[in-house]
């Protein structure tokens, strides 16, 4: 066994993973508040990447300015989206969302494409250092900052909905919207709040992602890539999404190692999760910690 590869990769797989849990919250958020699976999160990812690179590289902010621009510009994004686009479909079948959100992706995709070019842009240099020494092994300092990046955002998830009067409010809506709105809480300001979380969480993602391989349409692909993590942990839960992320990162990884060092098929690290989405679906469809609905006929 070839530990020189395998722990690099168990790293990096723990690294990706905690981002992968991150986007699948924000899979998680939308779901718990409004019942609906957005399938345009790929493309909050790659929008808050690109307008990251454009304050970056035309504005010539420094990175930490750029990136709190971007989060403002992507909460709003969020709000301005949910109000405009999708409140007008509440009360429509959950159906009618989902092909809209699937039609925002396709939008966003071409609209960036047409903006920004087809070619990848690499993001300025952002740290002095291109590797540091963490445990005998050489990490990039971008892996460390989307680590930490992502310790914080589950952190503030945490207190989010368990501290804040708003995050209250988003659980009670999630439990039920009837109710919720019974006691005076304003079911559509809860749903473009939801909406604008999730996008400014998945710039975030978007961004860590740009640093290190650039910015393309091919950022998109982390919202379909997260998918598994959010099925395997569960679509309404939380804990379940970080743990599903921080599995499918370090399943990524093994398969590459397994692949490499004996199947040598090929590709392993892409199809190894939705393998693991199908049997998950097979063995135990609510995820690990999903809800289980009872229906009564």
């Amino acid at each position: 066994m070839d530990w020189d590869l395998l722990l690099p990769l168990l790293l990096n797989g723990l690294i990706v993973g905690a981002l992968y849990g991150v986007v699948a919250m924000s899979f998680v958020l939308i779901y718990k508040a409004s019942q609906v699976v957005n399938f345009a999160q790929g493309e909050f990812l790659l929008v808050g990447a690109w307008v990251c690179w454009y304050f970056l590289t035309e504005w010539q902010l420094p990175f930490w300015a750029g990136f709190l621009f971007t989060m403002a510009f992507m909460t709003l994004f969020g709000i301005v989206l949910q109000v405009v686009v999708l409140r007008p479909l509440i009360g429509e079948p959950v159906i009618s969302v989902i092909m809209a959100t699937i039609g925002l992706g396709i939008f966003f995709q071409a609209l960036m494409k047409w903006i920004f070019g087809v070619f990848a842009r690499p993001f300025p240099p952002i740290f002095a250092t291109e590797r540091v020494d963490l445990l005998g092994l050489q990490v990039q300092p971008v892996y460390l900052m989307s680590l930490a990046i992502s310790l914080v955002i589950m952190a503030a998830f945490a207190w989010f909905f368990t501290a804040s009067k708003h995050g209250l409010a988003m659980r009670a809506t999630a439990f039920d919207q009837q109710v919720a709105q019974s006691l005076g809480i304003s079911v559509p300001k809860v749903f473009a709040m939801s909406w604008a979380i999730s996008a400014l969480v998945s710039s975030v993602a978007g961004v860590v992602v740009g640093v290190v391989n650039g910015v393309s349409s091919a950022l998109s692909f982390y919202g379909i890539k997260v998918f598994p993590a959010v099925i395997l942990g569960g679509l309404d839960s939380v804990v379940g999404a970080v743990l599903g992320g921080i599995i499918v990162g370090v399943l990524e990884n093994l398969a590459q190692y397994v692949d490499a060092e004996w199947l040598h098929i090929g590709n392993m690290y892409a199809i190894a999760p939705f393998y693991a989405l199908i049997l998950i679906l097979l063995v135990k469809p609510y995820g690990l910690f999903g809800t289980k609905n009872i229906e009564r006929v």
